[in-house]
């Protein structure tokens, strides 16, 4: 039996294509996932446009924002069943025995592989989950959402782990992409005044930060960090995916701030790190989750508390995963969704 994927299938440019591939066989661990819906990530459309920094197994079918429902399970999978819903976490493949993962911080071990660039992923109809990687979804939360799961728990990882904030805080959220708009909104969450900064044409998006109760800011964010005391944010989350936006957080943050980087760059910084130095900054990196992470967030999808609804610019079937990363890569909406079936 074979589906219909969305394979990035060499390096170079926009090989990107839909193939038909063969329904997965599973292990005795794992499950056969029935893929409801899948979110459209940053990190894919990297990978369309070939401006990713990560090591790719081409060729390999995308996606690693999804749930869906069991259709099959594993002689040795217990716990779960054919039909439960479900999101599944994206550390495809980790070492038990690396120091990281018996930490339960398997999200850092180096060995680590992901779907969607190290193993294949949910752009499909069927893909091959560990069942160690699963959550139960509430029957209140659509799919739709829920497979928003993932980006949720980079911004929670970010704001809430990586990050100290107190209520009363101001926080500046640099770049309005779906992690920049979900780091905002968390940090909302903790209780922080939150303003998101963007370019002109991120309007579309940064208005979308509007709904969640942020300040909107184009151009020089500095009068808005600074408007307390004059000494600057209490914390800057760098979301933009370009190395140069470290510079506006090490000029926004104020003396014994923090900054956490959470958006990727390949670029080489070119600029000193001494106002780092100067001000007694803490730097923060921040990636990807891990199991507790995923069930706070799921818990706060399902009571509202975290609405995804505002990000969401639209569901596409599979087969026009073309037009959904064109809308998300001009910025037209700020996160596409698809739906295999």
């Amino acid at each position: 039996m074979k589906s219909p994927a969305v394979v990035n299938f060499a390096p170079e440019k926009g090989s990107v294509e839909i193939r038909e591939i063969e329904k997965p066989v599973i292990g005795d661990e794992d499950v056969l996932l029935e893929v409801a819906n899948v979110g459209v990530c940053g990190s894919d459309l990297h990978q369309w446009t070939s401006s990713h920094s990560w090591p790719v197994n081409y060729p390999v079918v995308l996606g690693h924002e999804f749930g869906g429902y069991i259709a099959e399970a594993g002689s040795r999978v217990r716990g779960w069943k054919v039909g439960d819903r479900v999101v599944s976490e994206t550390a495809a493949v980790i070492d038990p025995d690396n120091c990281m993962t018996r930490a339960g911080l398997y999200n850092l071990d180096p060995t680590r592989k992901g779907f969607g660039y190290g193993v294949n992923g949910a752009m499909t109809r069927y893909v091959r989950v560990p069942a160690r990687c699963l959550h139960r979804v509430p029957d209140n939360l659509s799919f739709e959402q829920a497979c928003l799961t993932e980006p949720c728990s980079v911004a929670y990882n970010a704001v809430v782990v990586n990050s100290h904030l107190r209520p009363g805080d101001r926080v500046v959220v640099i770049g309005p992409g779906t992690i920049g708009i979900l780091c905002a909104a968390v940090a909302r969450l903790c209780g922080a005044e939150v303003a998101l900064l963007g370019l002109e044409h991120d309007r579309n998006r940064l208005n979308i930060g509007k709904q969640y109760g942020c300040d909107v800011i184009i151009g020089d964010a500095n009068p808005w960090a600074r408007q307390r005391d004059g000494l600057g944010a209490d914390c800057v989350i760098d979301a933009s995916g370009i190395s140069a936006t470290l510079k506006i957080a090490l000029d926004l943050v104020r003396p014994n701030g923090q900054i956490s980087k959470v958006g990727w760059g390949p670029q080489p910084l070119n600029f000193s790190l001494d106002p780092l130095v100067q001000k007694n900054v803490r730097l923060q990196g921040s990636f990807s989750h891990n199991w507790p992470i995923w069930e706070r967030v799921i818990a706060l999808l399902a009571s509202g508390q975290l609405n995804v609804k505002p990000i969401i610019g639209g569901v596409w079937p599979i087969t026009e995963w073309h037009e959904a990363f064109e809308k998300m890569h001009k910025g037209d909406v700020v996160k596409s969704v698809l739906k295999p079936a």
